[in-house]
């Protein structure tokens, strides 16, 4: 039998080798110049030391040879065991503290570190005395773990951490999700034409809902491998107990700031399963974490195998003169970023501006600025890219509608004849006392696309607000935009009652809307109606959903439903352009995440002046080509108010 091997000076190393006295075991101070053969090795610190634990992960992990660590964080009061590191496996020391520094478990105090920046000569907080009673605690929780270890129960002990109290001795195990941009056992490989390729493959929906995994099927690992409160992708759940149904809210760390996203459905653990997926989705759309970017050049020498970006909207000319303007005109000869993306029409890989291919957030720098258009999450590949691409139309409808002043048909609901949607529009009525109208925005596409309109009853208070959806099921599509429906308005009425002053001012002066919050808080104002009026127009009779939509093709295949979508766009000269954004924290459990780029169709942006409307002819076009218009409309005929997307 192999011996235990020991590394590491002090207290709590002494009481490991008490612990440990029954097995045979090797201490040393370092590791000096020679590892001997051991079964494992254990890492052990009084305190912290990354050096020694990148000494021991360059050693170990050539040789095969598992390890883990255990060590004290007296700032932080705590002991930490683990996690075990696995020759050929992902995950170590640094992703570890990389999980917990993002959760917020590892991170110093506002206020201490901002002394220290005033000061370096601040006084710290006296670290704590460690009890003796803490050294045996934690040597005996290393020898239980020793102890399975050397049975081969590794499974049960890969990728957790403990984390001791050291004042009360209390142990709490938690999960490490491996960093795939760790720096000391990430290995990303370099992005390529090769890996860009897509070749779609069957994929068996369940129950006709246009997913391939269940929500059931689901449970079983999202919450486990990304939500914690100290470790956690995910750091932290609250149901949204004053919306009409049940939602969830997560928080995603993300190091600078807090990202918090949202499920929306009738149930409130699908909804905590819905919420995780957008926290991925959103984690996966913000950075290339699954590849290496390695193509830097312009366009101009790039262009027989780019996307050109003029084709995906600009910003107005006029805008990007200001000096104050956060963005650049695009220049062809300007070398940029680029990742390689699947042109379904050119059926071959394209390189795309990375800009184009993860969002930007508004905070400037590059030629656009770019949201989650497109991003999507799915069970499969192809249903990723389908739900994809129902985002850029959901959009694109939305605001093609505003822009052009459709007139666009008003559906009665109980057409539907589907009692759950009733029963939705009757409980937000019940709750909420608003009154919801559903508009028929599909496009050229032929895509189910509807704009849902919330009218609110009380005086004073929020007038309006709106929200989308698009999918294949038009009664899929009335619900889904209900749900945001129903979000929105709680955290509507309570910006509404502090920020009204703000909203009139917007009102009179469009450039004052600023963010995604803005364009909902401008249309609470009653004022503001006016410029929906030609969406509100009551003499216009209701419409049937049978009499607007077609019955959507009934099949098992969730890709013979993403083929047929993909014919239409290719019908109408219009390219599907996806780029995969998964990583190794996505794929671990066959999650695939996406951005599908649908150059000419309409991009979504918040504040007012980012709006992308430069190149895109199609907002010309589209009204014509539908009937509502008897001319190919001009830049003046469109509207030229902030959009109410939320």
């Amino acid at each position: 039998m192999n011996p235990v091997v020991i590394v590491g000076n002090g207290r709590l190393a002494d009481a490991v080798c008490k612990q440990l006295s029954g097995l045979p075991i090797v201490h040393r101070p370092d590791f000096g110049d020679s590892v001997p053969a051991a079964g494992l090795v254990w890492v052990v610190q009084d305190q912290s030391d990354s050096a020694l634990n990148v000494e021991a992960e360059k050693l170990l992990r050539p040789r095969g040879l598992p390890w883990s660590r255990a060590c004290l964080s007296r700032e932080e009061g705590e002991g930490r065991i683990g996690p075990l590191v696995l020759p050929g496996k992902p995950g170590c020391f640094q992703c570890a503290e990389t999980r917990l520094s993002l959760a917020g478990g590892g991170r110093e105090e506002p206020d201490d570190s901002l002394m220290k920046l005033i000061s370096p000569d601040a006084i710290a907080p006296s670290p704590l005395e460690v009890p003796p009673a803490a050294f045996r605690h934690m040597a005996l929780i290393v020898s239980l773990e020793t102890a399975r270890l050397l049975r081969g129960e590794i499974t049960d002990s890969e990728g957790r951490i403990h984390l001791i109290n050291l004042r009360s001795l209390t142990s709490t195990v938690h999960y490490i999700l491996p960093d795939g941009l760790c720096p000391v056992c990430g290995e990303l490989p370099d992005d390529s034409p090769e890996a860009a390729a897509i070749s779609l493959e069957p994929c068996k929906k369940l129950n006709n809902s246009y997913r391939c995994r269940s929500m059931g099927d689901l449970r079983k690992v999202l919450a486990k491998d990304y939500l914690d409160n100290r470790t956690g992708l995910m750091n932290g759940k609250r149901p949204d107990l004053a919306s009409a149904f049940a939602g969830v809210a997560m928080n995603l760390p993300l190091g600078l700031y807090n990202e918090v996203v949202g499920g929306h459905s009738n149930s409130y653990a699908d909804s905590e399963m819905a919420a995780i997926l957008e926290g991925l989705e959103r984690f996966c759309g913000l950075a290339p974490r699954g590849k290496r970017t390695i193509v830097s050049d312009s366009y101009s020498r790039l262009k027989e195998v780019a996307l050109d970006p003029a084709k995906v909207g600009f910003h107005a000319k006029e805008l990007l003169e200001q000096p104050d303007f956060p963005f650049q005109s695009f220049d062809p000869d300007t070398p940029m970023d680029w990742v390689w993306g699947y042109s379904f029409l050119q059926e071959r890989p394209i390189l795309v501006p990375e800009r184009l291919a993860y969002y930007s957030l508004g905070y400037g720098g590059g030629f656009v600025y770019e949201t989650s258009n497109g991003c999507a999450i799915g069970g499969s590949l192809e249903e990723a890219i389908l739900h994809g691409i129902f985002e850029v139309v959901e959009r694109d409808s939305f605001l093609m509608t505003w822009y052009t002043r459709l007139p666009v048909p008003q559906l009665d609901p109980g057409s539907a004849e589907d009692q759950e949607l009733l029963l939705m529009i009757h409980r937000l009525r019940a709750v909420t006392g608003y009154e919801v109208c559903l508009y028929n925005t599909t496009m050229e596409n032929g895509i189910p696309s509807i704009w849902a309109l919330a009218k609110g009853g009380k005086k004073p208070g929020v007038n309006l607000l709106c929200a989308a959806g698009a999918h294949l099921d038009p009664v899929r599509t009335a619900k889904s935009a209900i749900h945001e429906l129903a979000n929105m308005i709680p955290m509507a009425e309570a910006r509404y009652k502090e920020r009204r002053p703000e909203a009139e001012s917007m009102f009179k002066d469009s450039f004052l809307v600023e963010s995604m919050e803005d364009h909902a808080l401008l249309y609470s104002l009653p004022q503001a109606e006016e410029r929906l009026r030609f969406l509100l127009d009551e003499r216009r009779p209701l419409r049937t959903f049978a009499e607007e939509f077609q019955a959507a093709s009934m099949n098992d295949d969730l890709t013979e439903d993403l083929k047929q979508v993909l014919r239409t766009f290719r019908s109408l000269r219009l390219d599907v352009i996806v780029i995969d954004q998964s990583s190794g924290e996505t794929l671990r459990n066959g999650l695939r995440c996406v951005k599908v780029l649908i150059p000419g169709m309409l991009p979504m942006t918040f504040g007012h002046r980012f709006a992308r409307l430069t190149g895109l002819d199609r907002v010309f076009e589209v009204p014509m080509k539908l009937g509502y218009a008897e001319h190919k409309l001009t830049p003046e005929e469109l509207n030229p108010y902030p959009h109410p997307f939320p």
